[in-house]
């Protein structure tokens, strides 16, 4: 496997080529000129790149010129907007510079089997992201859904949600239990439902 180190400290470089040297075949670049160089004339499985010698434009450029390559990044001081901002622009892993030779070795070996390598603080980070977007389209797709209830349809669905009986619902809105049932009938067709349970749920997510 054929692996570029990007960095302008010589003793990072260093660092990385002790620790990988013997197991692939390495190259390295002080310059993000050189840098860019190596990778028209060459093809890089990987690349280690060190944060202090690329802004996102510059990635970006970078990305371009080697789509093919994966691209690890390392920062001397990751945290968690840093990480998922180069993430969303095309990087496959993201670390401490200083990661230990062991993290290293095995982060080195995920990412050239295909796999992400993160920091624990950056997957969290990304999960709870990923979690906040599909809640808030559950939402908007619940209020769609929702939407095409009457207001006396809409204040008995509330009153489901909440947990109410039939028998509650009507003494709480001064009609006959029958009306409650006809209009959940008719909830139930609009909101494709069907049943009590899956109302609230619908309810409840809004």
């Amino acid at each position: 496997m054929n692996i570029l180190l990007g960095s302008a400290n010589d003793t990072v470089i260093k660092r990385w080529e002790d620790l990988l040297a013997g197991n692939y075949k390495l190259q390295q670049a002080d310059t993000l000129r050189r840098l860019k160089s190596l990778c028209t004339e060459n093809t890089f499985d990987l690349i280690l790149l060190h944060r202090s010698l690329i802004d996102t434009d510059a990635f970006m450029d970078l990305r371009r010129a080697t789509p093919l390559s994966r691209i690890f990044l390392l920062s001397d001081q990751p945290d968690e907007e840093e990480g998922l901002t180069f993430l969303k622009i095309g990087i496959v892993g993201y670390a401490n510079t200083y990661i230990s030779p062991e993290r290293l070795t095995e982060a080195v070996r995920v990412i050239a089997g295909g796999a992400v390598w993160l920091g624990q603080k950056v997957m969290q980070r990304l999960i709870l992201d990923s979690y906040a977007r599909a809640k808030e389209k559950a939402v908007t797709d619940s209020e769609k859904v929702l939407a095409g209830l009457t207001a006396r349809e809409r204040e008995i669905a509330n009153l489901i949600g909440q947990g109410q009986s039939n028998l509650e619902i009507a003494a709480n809105l001064d009609i006959a239990e029958r009306t409650v049932k006809a209009h959940l009938s008719s909830i139930y067709e609009k909101t494709k439902t069907g049943s009590r349970l899956n109302l609230a749920l619908l309810i409840n997510r809004v």
